[in-house]
């Protein structure tokens, strides 16, 4: 895998390389990346979601280490989500939407018991069902927890320009440049019966909604640096709505 994905910023830290020795004598909030393994066409890797989210929680724990009063620790990403739409196409790892939002309450619970916050920044439009019920509940039960997706303006819906983008700047190495091809670049709204029924393959028989082949890492440093701007502000500005997005 190229060194690119594992680009460190300068952060609060990593959960899976501190100990719990060192975390009894701090506050650690957390940080916790929520992917996907599902096709993303011919030319990106099943873990797309999971990088984008990983990336970005990465440099959102960088940005708070210096403007926030917690440290932020950045926890392995959870890498399965509901991809059900994407089942037609093989690699496709799909554990539903009632799994996940119970993976993501129980992560809660536990995580709650000695974080003080916890933000999960979401890379997968599939999730959000879950990550909603499962935040609401964990508030409800009087966890402070939000959640945020990595999102930019005028992004296309599925492995086309945006995404494409943005791998070709966090993870150029894993671009398969020569098997790029257009996809349906019909506006998602209108593709969403038949999407209902058939999943994505109903829509696009290459799984990409959207045209990659404009894709470039100049412009995937810029929607990534919208993705990050976007999350560090409902961070720091932590007003979480009742489902626990942060607006």
């Amino acid at each position: 895998m190229n060194s690119a994905y594992h680009r460190r910023v300068t952060s609060g830290g990593e959960l899976a390389n501190a100990t719990s020795w060192q975390l009894q004598s701090t506050s650690s909030a957390l940080i916790v990346p929520v992917g996907s393994t599902e096709q993303h066409g011919p030319h990106l890797p099943l873990d797309t979601d999971t990088r984008i989210a990983t990336a970005v929680a990465r440099a959102l724990a960088g940005h708070l280490a210096v403007s926030d009063e917690l440290k932020w620790l950045v926890a392995p990403a959870i890498a399965y989500g509901a991809s059900g739409e994407h089942e037609e196409f093989d690699g496709t790892v799909s554990i539903g939407t009632s799994a996940l939002r119970l993976l993501l309450v129980e992560f809660g619970r536990s995580a709650a018991r000695w974080a003080p916050r916890l933000v999960f920044v979401n890379g997968h439009g599939g999730n959000v069902e879950a990550l909603a019920a499962a935040a609401a509940l964990l508030r409800y039960e009087g966890r402070d927890v939000g959640w945020c997706s990595c999102t930019a303006a005028n992004a296309d819906a599925h492995a086309g320009h945006t995404e494409t983008s943005v791998l070709l700047h966090i993870s150029p190495d894993d671009v398969s440049i020569d098997q790029r091809v257009p996809g349906n670049r019909t506006p998602l709204g209108q593709l969403m019966p038949a999407m209902r029924k058939g999943g994505i393959a109903a829509v696009s028989d290459v799984g990409i909604l959207g045209d990659p082949t404009t894709a470039t890492a100049e412009e995937g440093a810029r929607i990534f640096a919208e993705m990050v701007d976007g999350c560090l502000r409902r961070v720091v500005r932590w007003t979480p709505d009742r489902d626990g997005m942060l607006t």
